[in-house]
């Protein structure tokens, strides 16, 4: 993947988690919310730049966003969403 983001965006690939009801049926991606877990591929310069910033969220880091936040985009097939850093609401730390 060659994307960069511009400023304090932040490119993202969203996690899919199958879901099963109780009953074991495994629910089609259209019936599910979209999710709202995603693995961070790039930051932008104003994030790296900005010492505040750059200690919050780096490359590989698993993060939790706002539901209807960022831009959908396919890059060389793949779909990846590109956010501010403000739309992030978390780090996932295992």
């Amino acid at each position: 993947m060659n994307l960069k983001p511009l400023g304090d965006r932040v490119v993202i690939k969203k996690i899919e988690v199958e879901e099963k009801t109780k009953s074991g049926i495994v629910l089609p991606s259209s019936a599910k919310e979209q999710p709202q877990m995603a693995e961070v591929l790039a930051i932008g310069n104003d994030i790296l730049n900005d010492e505040k910033k750059k200690d919050q969220i780096k490359v590989g880091d698993k993060v939790i966003f706002s539901k209807y936040a960022g831009t959908d985009v396919k890059v060389d097939g793949e779909e990846l969403t590109i956010l501010k850093l403000s739309d992030i609401l978390a780090v996932v730390e295992e």
